[in-house]
């Protein structure tokens, strides 16, 4: 009996290939996350090389000696490609293909790789392969021979790599019915936000750089059982969840995709509308990786993509999360945030603390309301019970006594309805 064919996906060998353009900058570190980023989308990494220049060549990216010391690399290494720090441009993905004669990759394909293998939801595959064909609709020209060839392996996966001999005037035709279908997605959204308006149900936006531990915090303070792995991007696909608190307030806790260095701009204009929960959110929940070296640069890129997407003015609780991983008493400082929290999401040890924040910050918004209302208005207690934070109840003679919290724009609304005397301890 004939044995069947096993197709086996070969396992790519790169190098990484960095521009330092001046002394003390974040090349290393830069170049130290894209192997991460390299080995999430399946390859393995074999080499690194920097070249320090006083700026990136602008048509083959690096300078003609380092360019003959990586193809001697490839040989002695037995790389299959080359994966470049920053984003290509056309001349310098074409020339630096012909003069290596291997695969060339940036860092913006192997974020649209992972993220191509990571949505799940129809909203995130449909921000995937808009991102993925804007970067190949100004490619086009650029690839060369790529564009031929059907193998496997980084930068084939996904929707938007189902035809990679597609033309500039097929991409452009899926790009404009990918802009309607996200733009009902968005209408959808925007009714959804509506909907949390009139509930007045406040919204918390968890944002963080991505592996920070976003996804853990939320599963553990609300059961989300969204996903957790010690990756980069290990979520995509923003999820939702209510968190009730001891007082019986509830907050909406929205889970972001995680920000990172050099974020193509591909990803934010496909992910707009999914970054800007946190636009609309009441709240912003920041969370840190407390044991990660680069944790002060790291909040700096969260804050600087906020203020690109217009994100500012809004309260902000940060959760230096991973205490566990701390080895030293670290001073951990975040001069941009109203709260400052030492958390660890794993072991559950803070969140306490954070649930009696969220529900500080809730009342801050909130009025104190104290009387009683008749046994005919009782149903107002529901309103209360829904919206506010009902401290006491008691029933008297003349109606139901209360102590509560209510929103600003129900206050008066209630107070007319109660009885005109009002107790006081």
């Amino acid at each position: 009996m004939t044995e069947p064919y096993r197709i086996e996906e070969v396992e790519e060998k790169v190098i990484l290939v960095g521009v330092s353009v001046q002394e003390g900058d974040d090349t290393e570190d830069s170049l130290t996350e894209l192997g991460e980023l390299v080995q999430t989308a399946g390859a393995e990494v074999v080499g690194i090389t920097v070249q320090n220049r006083e700026g990136i060549h602008p048509g083959t990216y690096v300078g003609t000696g380092k360019l003959q010391e990586i193809r001697q690399m490839l040989v002695e290494l037995e790389a299959t490609g080359i994966v470049c720090d920053d984003e290509l441009s056309p001349a310098q993905l074409r020339n630096m293909e012909r003069e290596l004669d291997c695969k060339v990759m940036d860092r913006t394909l192997i974020i649209l790789d992972i993220f191509a293998a990571r949505a799940s939801t129809s909203e995130g595959k449909i921000q995937v392969e808009l991102a993925q064909l804007r970067y190949r609709l100004s490619r086009l020209t650029g690839l060369g021979i790529s564009l031929s060839r059907l193998g496997g392996g980084i930068g084939t996966r996904g929707p938007g790599e189902k035809k990679l001999e597609m033309d500039r005037r097929l991409i452009k035709t899926r790009l404009s019915q990918l802009k309607r279908e996200l733009s009902e997605v968005r209408q959808h959204r925007e009714v959804t936000r509506g909907q949390r308006s009139r509930n007045r149900v406040k919204v918390a936006a968890i944002v963080g750089y991505t592996n920070a531990g976003k996804s853990t915090l939320l599963n553990r303070l609300t059961n989300a059982n969204v996903l957790e792995e010690d990756k980069l991007f290990a979520t995509l696909d923003p999820t939702t969840r209510n968190l009730k608190l001891d007082s019986g307030q509830e907050i909406l806790l929205t889970d972001t995709v995680g920000f990172i260095r050099k974020l193509p701009h591909h990803l934010i204009e496909a992910f707009r509308s999914t970054l800007e929960e946190a636009k609309y959110a009441d709240l912003i929940i920041h969370v840190v990786d407390a044991s990660n070296p680069q944790w002060q640069k790291q909040m700096y890129i969260v804050y600087e993509t906020l203020q690109n997407l217009g994100i500012s003015g809004k309260k902000i609780i940060t959760i230096f999360n991973k205490q566990d991983k701390v080895l030293e008493n670290e001073e951990f400082r975040d001069f941009h945030a109203d709260k400052v929290l030492k958390i660890s999401a794993v072991l559950g040890n803070g969140l306490d603390e954070l649930k009696s924040v969220l529900e500080m910050i809730l009342r801050e918004d909130k009025q104190f309301l104290e009387g009683i209302f008749s046994y005919e208005q009782g149903g107002q207690i529901s309103t209360i019970r829904k919206y506010g934070e009902l401290l006491e109840e008691e029933f008297r003679e003349n109606g139901v006594y209360i102590k509560a919290f209510v929103p600003v724009e129900l206050y008066h609304n209630l107070e007319e309805k109660m009885e005109a005397e009002v107790y006081n301890d």
